[in-house]
């Protein structure tokens, strides 16, 4: 079969510049299976050139494939554009086959069957055998009834097949790197760039994040094999940037120092990678921090979300303050920069719970600090703790973690933007980070940090300009659990083998979809 892969636009993305965007790797790690079992498949990226959707339909027209494939790694904030474009190509394919796949689908299957007529199968959970497995019953025109792990219309209703097999060996299948042109891509001021993933899944049971149920178990890459091929893409097509797409690589300090070993062995001299690491795994590794640097890794996301220590443990975070600290510190001493995620909206904050973030901040005294807000999915733990809380945040596209969603009853939306804006800003120009920004004896750490300073700035202003003048919030808006439907996190768990999802109801509205 002739395939297409889309990648559509973020439309609400706002760090956008030039020859600083990565290619999307789980679409990627479908087409590999794919071109292995015979299909022909190109890849449209609208997302690394920002296409406009009748651009992305015209090239699709030109390719003139058999079946689409459509999936995005931003899936829940991406799924308004999915809507949009599925029906531009309908109507100059109409034969063509459409396919939907990542998070967001996986999980609001009824919801997108409803909502996209035209689309046929919903794969759901990790694609790589379950699409190929679609593929070959599309082509030879047998039953979809016998795969595992999709959904799709039965007798004109949506019907969830049960769940397919977890993908014990993740070397099974190759990521098909041919389909994109390197020389396109790059990241962390110009570096040419790609995204890979040693690992799937997290052992721990934070309650906001999804990741868990959608791996289901943690489970990691040959490291040998890994490593060899980073050292392929470097001296091949002159990759010298890798970001870490694992939800936690660090789970087996053993599996982790055999990667750090085996990078090493490689010789890679330019190499630079960045990934999300625990600060306990930091701290647990401290022993071995030497070689996380003489393997290539020059900044680590520390997921620290909140200081506060009740907040932390209420929503299981599994870490402490003082562990936070501690990592910041041993990151630093190994020539490493920390980057720092503050998430808002955990809580109903109050003015002087900024405060006491802001100054907890200034005590961990990070390189670089990222702010998000918390964003609710209906099937996380924490959606259910939120579920009555009001949206000020209609439009879907902005459920992106960079926009606030969440209402408070303490704080207006306005001045909790202008206050985490500013806590920004005193954060990243305090004359102690911007004299590491400029003048750090590093030269790639000080690569690293102006390159940051760079797109923050960017980000800042844009993030302003959209509150001011672009987004639309809403003061008396739907509850959560009123705007995306009853809470979900009973089927977490739903794409562990042996358990079949639950029916939907009836009269489940698709407006529930996001």
């Amino acid at each position: 079969m002739r395939i297409v892969i889309i990648n559509p636009p973020h439309q609400s993305i706002g760090s956008r510049m030039p020859r600083e965007m990565l290619p999307p790797l789980g679409l990627l790690s479908i087409g590999g299976p794919l071109i292995d079992d015979g299909h022909e498949v190109a890849l449209i990226d609208g997302d690394v050139d920002n296409l406009p959707l009748a651009d992305i339909v015209a090239r699709a027209l030109a390719l003139a494939p058999d079946a689409i494939l459509i999936g995005h790694n931003g899936s829940t904030s991406a799924h308004p554009t999915v809507v949009e474009l599925i029906p531009m190509l309908r109507a100059v394919l109409p034969l063509a086959v459409f396919v939907y796949g990542g998070v967001f689908p996986t999980y609001h299957w009824k919801e997108a069957l409803d909502e996209l007529p035209d689309v046929a199968v919903v794969v759901r959970g990790e694609g790589e055998e379950t699409t190929v497995r679609v593929m070959r019953a599309l082509a030879n025109d047998t039953e979809l009834d016998r795969i595992n792990g999709i959904a799709f219309r039965r007798d004109g209703r949506p019907f969830a097949t049960a769940p397919a097999p977890m993908i014990a060996d993740l070397d099974a299948y190759r990521v098909g790197w041919e389909l994109i042109d390197h020389r396109r891509y790059s990241y962390y001021g110009g570096l040419r760039g790609v995204v890979m993933q040693f690992s799937r899944g997290c052992p721990h049971l934070c309650s906001y994040c999804g990741q868990r149920g959608f791996w289901t178990r943690w489970r990691h890459r040959d490291p040998i094999r890994f490593a060899k091929e980073i050292a392929r893409l470097y001296r091949q097509h002159g990759v010298t940037m890798i970001s870490f797409a694992d939800e936690n690589p660090t789970t087996s300090k053993k599996a982790w120092k055999a990667l750090l070993e085996a990078l090493i062995a490689e010789d890679l001299p330019d190499l630079t990678m960045i990934a999300t690491l625990r600060a306990g795994d930091i701290v647990r590794d401290a022993d071995i921090l030497h070689l996380y640097r003489r393997a290539g890794f020059r900044r680590f996301l520390i997921g620290m979300e909140h200081t506060d220590a009740a907040t932390l443990e209420k929503v299981r975070k599994g870490s402490d303050v003082a562990t936070d600290r501690e990592a910041i510190r041993l990151l630093r001493q190994h020539g490493i920069l920390s980057l720092v995620s503050y998430v808002v909206g955990f809580e109903e904050e109050r003015d002087r719970d900024y405060w006491r973030a802001f100054r907890q901040l200034l005590v961990y005294d990070p390189d670089q600090i990222i702010t998000l807000y918390v964003t609710p999915h209906r099937w996380t733990p924490f959606f259910r703790e939120v579920k009555d809380r009001r949206i000020i945040q209609p439009d879907k596209r902005r459920w992106d973690y960079k926009h606030q969603v969440l209402a408070s009853r303490h704080v207006p939306p306005w001045r909790t933007f202008a206050t985490i804006k500013l806590i920004e800003l005193l954060v990243q120009a305090r004359p102690k980070a911007l004299r590491r920004t400029y003048f750090h004896p590093d030269p790639t750490a000080r690569h690293g940090m102006r390159w940051y300073a760079r797109v923050g700035r960017r980000v800042w202003l844009h993030e302003v300009l959209c509150f001011l003048f672009r987004d639309r919030r809403v003061e008396a808006g739907p509850t959560v659990e009123e705007f995306w439907g009853a809470p979900q996190d009973a089927g977490q768990e739903a794409l562990n083998p042996g358990r079949r999802p639950p029916r939907p109801s009836p009269t489940t509205s698709a407006a529930r979809a996001a």
